[in-house]
C-alpha cells in the first residue's frame, strides 16, 4: 500500500514538467492564430478602404438580341420626299325654311324656286383631309411635290334610311407640282382650282367651306384638270410681290352627250378653257385680275345634236378681286363679268349664251384675339333676255340672286365655333313673263378642329 502511493505520487511528480510543455504549445499555437487573424482583418480593412476611395465603375448591359423579324415601318414614301397629313373635321347643327339649291346644309346656296317646309338637322361633309407631297428631285434645278384632297360632298351611300349618316368620299384635288427655286416658276399638272376662283379672298364661314357663300351667285370657278404655269416677276425685289398664272383646263358644258365620259359641248375638238391671272401682294392686301375663255361647239362631239338657239358659243369672263388686313379689320371681295359662264360656276348654273354681273364684299372685325364678327353680301344678276331666250336650253329660269350673311365665331388655337344667319332673295320666272320671289333662311352652328 505504502509503496502503490510513493508510485503513485513520482508518477504525479514526473508528469508535471509535460503537462506544463503542452500548455506552452497551446498557448504558442493560439498566438499565432490570432496573429494570422490580425493580419486578414488588416488587408480586409485597407481593401475596403481602397474600393471605398476608387472612381464608380459604369457597368454596360449587354444589348438585347435582335429582333426575329424587323417590324414594317408604320408610314413611308419614296426616299428623300417628306408627306404631310393634314385636314379638318367639321360639324354643323342648321335649321331651314326652304329648300336650297345644291343640297341642304354645309352645301346650301340659293333656295329652289317655289319650295316650302321647314327642316333641320345636323351635316359633318365640309370634314376634309389631305396629304402634301414634297422633296422630289427633278434634275439639278427643279424639286417637286403635290396634293392628294378629298372631302365627303360625293353623296349619299344610296337612298335607303340609313344614308344620310354614310356620305360618300370625293375628290377635290389631285395634281403635282415643279418648282425651281432659283427662277420663281411652278407649273401644277392635275385637278385643281381653275384661276377665276378666288382662292386669296374666299368668304369667311364655318358652315359653307366646300360651298363659300354666294358661291354661283357672286363667287364663280371650280376644279378642273388641267395645268397652269405661275411665274414670279419680281422674287427677289422688295415690296410688292408680282406673280402672272397662265392655265389650261379641261372644257366642260352641261351637255349635249355624255357629261361623266367627255362627250360635252366643252370637249369638242381640241380647245381647253384658258386663263391668265395677274397677282399682286403687300404686307397685308392681296390683289388680282382674271381672265377666262373658252369656246362650246353645242352641235356635240359627233356634230349632231340639235341645237335650237345657235350653234356655238364663247364662254368668257373677266374678274378683279382682293383682300385687306386694316388693323383689327378684314375686308375682301370681287367684281366680274361674263358670258356663258355656267362652266365655271356662273350663270346660277345655267348654261347657254347668258350674260352675267356679279361679286361679293365680306367685312370682319376681330375685337379680340379669339372673337370675330363678319358681314357678308353677295349678288349675282343674269340677262334676263338671254335667260329667257334659252330656257328650256339650259337655262332654268334664275335671273338674279342676294345674299346676305351675319357669323359670330370663337377661334382658340386649332378649335373654331361659329354661329351664322344666312338670307337669300331668289328672282326666277317659268315661262319668262311673270316673275316670282323665293326667300330663304339657314341658321346655323358649326364646329372645326384642324389638324
Amino acid at each position: 500500500m505504502i509503496v502503490r502511493k510513493s508510485a503513485l505520487a513520482l508518477a504525479c511528480l514526473l508528469a508535471l514538467p509535460g503537462a506544463a510543455m503542452a500548455d506552452s504549445k497551446r498557448e504558442a499555437a493560439l498566438e499565432k492564430r490570432v496573429s494570422e487573424l490580425e493580419r486578414q482583418l488588416q488587408e480586409l480593412m485597407t481593401e475596403v478602404k481602397a474600393q471605398r476611395n476608387a472612381p464608380p465603375q459604369v457597368v454596360q448591359a449587354p444589348p438585347p438580341p435582335p429582333p426575329a423579324k424587323e417590324a414594317p415601318p408604320t408610314f413611308t414614301t419614296a426616299p428623300g420626299m417628306s408627306v404631310a397629313f393634314h385636314g379638318f373635321v367639321s360639324a354643323t347643327a342648321f335649321a331651314q325654311d326652304r329648300s336650297f339649291t345644291f343640297g341642304n346644309g354645309q352645301n346650301a346656296e340659293y333656295p329652289v324656286p317655289g319650295s316650302s317646309g321647314h327642316l333641320s338637322g345636323f351635316d359633318i361633309r365640309n370634314t376634309r383631309f389631305w396629304l402634301d407631297v414634297g422633296g422630289a428631285k427633278l434634275g439639278e434645278d427643279w424639286t417637286g411635290g403635290g396634293r392628294l384632297e378629298m372631302d365627303f360632298f360625293g353623296g349619299f351611300n344610296g337612298t335607303g334610311a340609313y344614308s344620310l349618316s354614310q356620305p360618300t368620299p370625293r375628290l377635290r384635288q389631285a395634281y403635282m407640282d415643279i418648282n425651281n427655286a432659283d427662277t420663281g416658276s411652278k407649273i401644277r399638272v392635275g385637278q385643281q382650282w381653275d384661276l377665276m376662283f378666288p382662292l386669296d379672298n374666299v368668304p369667311t364661314s364655318l358652315t359653307h367651306l366646300a360651298f363659300p357663300l354666294g358661291y354661283g351667285a357672286g363667287v364663280i370657278g371650280w376644279r378642273f384638270p388641267g395645268v397652269v404655269w405661275m411665274q414670279d416677276l419680281n422674287r427677289s425685289a422688295e415690296g410688292t410681290k408680282w406673280r402672272v398664272d397662265v392655265g389650261a383646263f379641261q372644257g366642260s358644258w352641261n351637255g349635249p352627250g355624255n357629261n361623266v365620259n367627255y362627250l360635252t359641248a366643252g370637249n369638242v375638238d381640241f380647245q381647253p378653257q384658258l386663263e391668265a391671272r395677274l397677282r399682286a401682294q403687300g404686307s397685308n392686301w392681296v390683289a388680282y385680275v382674271a381672265g377666262h375663255y373658252s369656246k362650246i361647239d353645242l352641235k356635240g362631239v359627233d356634230g349632231a345634236a340639235p341645237t335650237p338657239v345657235k350653234a356655238n358659243l364663247d364662254s368668257t369672263a373677266i374678274e378683279i378681286g382682293g383682300s385687306w388686313k386694316l388693323g383689327a379689320f378684314n375686308l375682301k371681295g370681287l367684281l366680274y363679268t361674263g358670258n356663258g359662264i355656267g362652266e365655271i360656276f356662273g350663270n346660277l348654273s345655267q348654261f347657254g349664251d347668258i350674260g352675267e354681273t356679279g361679286g361679293f364684299v365680306q367685312a370682319g372685325y376681330n375685337f379680340t384675339p379669339n372673337w370675330s364678327l363678319n358681314a357678308f353680301y353677295a349678288m349675282a344678276k343674269s340677262d334676263r333676255e338671254d335667260v329667257v331666250r334659252w330656257l328650256g336650253n339650259g337655262a332654268t329660269g334664275l335671273l338674279k340672286n342676294r345674299q346676305a350673311a351675319l357669323s359670330v365665331q370663337y377661334a382658340n388655337g386649332p378649335y373654331q365655333l361659329g354661329l351664322e344667319w344666312v338670307h337669300d332673295k331668289l328672282d326666277s320666272t317659268k315661262d319668262g313673263i311673270a316673275r316670282t320671289t323665293t326667300s330663304g333662311n339657314q341658321l346655323s352652328l358649326s364646329a372645326l378642329y384642324s389638324f
